[in-house]
């Protein structure tokens, strides 16, 4: 030690071992901080979707009050807002809004009712396949307004031709998902339901379309999305209530935030019956989730 300190040097003493390494802790690994970032992330998960939608709101009311667009033929949105709440309270907006849905959910479920088991049989028996395709490709590739003077002139100018201009908007999604569903049901699940001794009506109900319906509910919100589309077309030409009608007669009265009103009462009812959907999808394959 004296001869250490004598040459001005020490060195140092060796570890015995290899020792417990400390790692300083980071603000992000502390404890009390965690319940803070947890709340921050719900709070953006739920503004983030909104942000787009405010963004754009706020550009609508701004784009009129500066001269962007003509005042006039774009008003701001809290004009329209409004005028949309009082449609809300004086119950005329309700009268439009409960006649567009009974036509719309009228086709919408006669679709369905149709096209589910068509499309089913149409993946599974392949001379049903046969059949029925020369046609199926004849009509699916005409568009269903381009039908709209034929369904007046053959069913009136009524509630019956707007139905059934529904149903063929709808029919076509519904059908080409079905069978798309069916056709690619992951073949071990038949083969172990037949090895179970499962019969046809009893593997196509409890295996095919409960593995279908992912893809049958993307015809069916394509569906709906159609069925608002082509009634709204329908009730612009010809009738005395509903979403289109309110549209195009404020349109001709020149009531604009009337017009704007209309429009967004559509995409409200539009939001809401795919939201819907979307919530009887998640009920229907919470197998898939369990998996």
């Amino acid at each position: 030690m004296s001869s250490a300190l004598a040459t001005g040097t020490l060195d140092a003493p060796r570890a015995a071992g290899p020792g417990p390494v400390l790692v300083p802790a980071t603000p992000a690994s502390t404890p009390g901080r965690r319940p803070v970032q947890w709340l921050a992330a719900l709070a953006w998960r739920v503004v983030k979707p909104s942000v787009a939608i405010l963004a754009f709101l706020a550009l609508w009311e701004v784009a009129p009050r500066v001269g962007l667009v003509d005042r006039v033929f774009l008003p701001p949105f809290t004009e329209v807002a409004a005028t949309f709440f009082d449609l809300v309270g004086n119950g005329q907006l309700w009268e439009h809004v409960s006649t567009s849905l009974s036509r719309a959910l009228t086709g919408f479920v006669i679709a369905v009712a149709l096209a589910v088991p068509l499309g089913v049989a149409i993946a599974w028996y392949r001379p049903v396949a046969d059949f029925l395709n020369p046609v199926l490709e004849l009509f699916r590739n005409t568009a269903a307004l381009a039908l709209l003077p034929v369904f007046i002139l053959v069913l009136g100018i009524g509630e019956t031709s707007k139905v059934a201009l529904v149903i063929y908007a709808c029919t076509f999604p519904i059908l080409l998902n079905t069978i798309s569903g069916v056709r690619t049901v992951d073949p071990l699940l038949v083969k172990s339901a037949r090895s179970l001794g499962f019969s046809q009506i009893a593997l196509v109900y409890k295996v095919v379309l409960p593995a279908a319906v992912p893809t049958i509910f993307t015809g069916l919100r394509m569906a709906a999305a159609s069925s608002i589309l082509v009634l709204i077309a329908a009730e612009m030409v010809g009738a005395k209530a509903g979403l289109g009608y309110l549209i195009t007669a404020a349109q001709l009265n020149f009531q604009i935030p009337d017009m704007y009103a209309g429009i967004i009462a559509i995409a409200l009812v539009g939001l809401i019956f795919n939201a819907i959907l979307v919530f009887v999808e998640r009920r229907l394959s919470s197998w898939r989730v369990a998996l």
